[in-house]
């Protein structure tokens, strides 16, 4: 599945290349200044992405140290005095000794161990991605969020204007006989329910404000953020290309990857220590000289020991069968995030297309075959050939079909941004082919 290796060397872009890299995402491509200001804010202050960076940097600096002998240990002492009588003069083999030591593992250890920790770091360099990626797909989704309460309130200021006409045109009919009561209560009557959905919105709005707050971690205006209209545009999805891409530049799937390799490891690391390691020992011995003065020799000792591993069924097989398990999770838990992925992506594209279908529909046919139904039935209102309720319905509908045209392309807004939450399409690390299919 995993077709070019990337150390975590590779993939340590600065802030400004992250913002580069998500303004080159196709979802982004038309994003509005504001949005564009707001990701760049959260890529450099988020917490979240902050955090991640200081592990990630954390795990490279573990790689050299893994593999590192460990320190020499130094000796010094004095060996083979005699007692009680403490004389270093009396025996021979009575001397004041300097000694050094260092373990070597088994050939091949040290770089097990370095390897193991390289894997390490790279789990988390992709840990680090994906935390990039679903920062920004939070920012994005609460904007769009944000942007459908404003656009709403905006259908409902017109859609109240317009009733407002229809209850003074009521009012002047009504009241030279032309029209009766119940057109003027009835007109009233849908004024109040927009107020009521102005009055909603406005609540809504701080709720939508506090989580684009929360996606880029810092308070803000009431008047910083002023969406621009939602809108939606003609994109090729190709769902099969959209899979190998996921599959290819997720970062979670990439780090999945990452932990079998880390796995592996583990397995050729437990099965290394079947074989000892070596304790080699160099000393030097300092003899006074004898009690008549003869002098004595000095001597030099060289040790090599061993550790004997016995305890394999107690240690080092359990120590084995718990690598290879971590290792079928990692397989398994990969397997199942391709198959998620590839159920989410169904879901979007369809979710994408389906609001784009939808959208179109509204502004090419329904919206202005309403708009043409409530200007036909204001006319024939006036000349008293359709009935009050007959032109409040009309509005109302028109109302309707904008407030659906409006939703249809909030959700087809956050669908893109959660397919390039699911691609990888917002991730900085260069990958092999990423423009290649999927969404053009």
């Amino acid at each position: 599945m995993r077709q070019h290796h990337h150390s975590q060397h590779a993939l340590r872009p600065t802030l400004a290349g992250l913002a580069l890299a998500f303004g080159c995402a196709h979802a982004s491509a038309q994003a509005s200044p504001t949005l564009s200001r707001l990701m760049e804010e959260a890529l450099r202050n988020h917490p979240e992405i902050q955090a991640a960076a200081r592990e990630r940097e954390a795990a490279v600096k573990r790689v050299p140290p893994a593999g590192a002998l460990d320190d020499p240990m130094f000796e010094a002492g004095i060996v083979n005095l005699p007692f009680p009588d403490a004389s270093l003069r009396r025996e021979d083999m009575t001397m004041k000794m300097l000694g050094l030591s260092q373990r070597l593992p088994w050939p091949g250890k040290r770089g097990l161990r370095e390897e193991l920790a390289s894997r390490e770091a790279e789990v988390i360099e992709f840990g680090y991605y994906e935390t990039v990626n679903r920062v920004l797909r939070d920012v994005r989704t609460a904007y769009v969020d944000l942007s459908l309460v404003l656009e709403t309130a905006r259908v409902v200021e017109r859609n109240r204007f317009a009733l407002e006409q229809f209850l003074k045109t009521a009012e002047a009919r009504y009241a030279v006989g032309q029209a009766s009561q119940s057109d003027v209560l009835k007109a009233q009557t849908q004024l109040s329910r927009m107020v009521e959905e102005l009055i909603r919105l406005d609540r809504d709005r701080p709720s939508m404000q506090a989580d684009l707050e929360r996606a880029i971690a810092r308070p803000m205006r009431d008047d910083e953020v002023v969406p621009q209209p939602l809108a939606v545009r003609e994109v090729a999805l190709d769902l099969a290309a959209l899979r190998q891409r996921a599959e290819r530049s997720r970062p979670q799937v990439l780090g999945l990857q990452s932990a079998i390799e880390r796995a592996q490891k583990t397995i050729a690391l437990a099965r290394a220590d079947y074989y000892p390691d070596f304790d080699v020992k160099l000393s030097w011995g300092q003899r006074d000289r004898m009690p008549d003065g003869i002098r004595r020799d000095d001597m030099v000792s060289l040790t090599l020991a061993i550790n004997l591993p016995i305890w394999r069924e107690r240690k080092l097989d359990s120590r084995l069968a718990e690598a290879l398990a971590m290792r079928d999770q990692a397989a398994e838990m990969l397997r199942a995030q391709v198959n998620e992925l590839a159920a989410r992506l169904r879901q979007q594209t369809a979710l994408v297309e389906q609001s784009v279908r939808s959208a179109r529909l509204y502004e090419t046919a329904i919206l202005p075959q309403a708009r043409l139904a409530v200007e036909a039935a204001l006319i024939a209102y006036q000349s008293n050939r359709v009935d009050f309720l007959t032109l409040l319905d009309s509005q109302m509908a028109l109302f309707n079909y904008e407030i659906a045209r409006v939703q249809a392309a909030a959700s087809f807004q956050k669908a893109l941004a959660e397919i390039d939450l699911l691609t990888g399409e917002s991730s900085p690390q260069p990958r092999a082919g990423r423009n290649e299919g999927g969404r053009q």
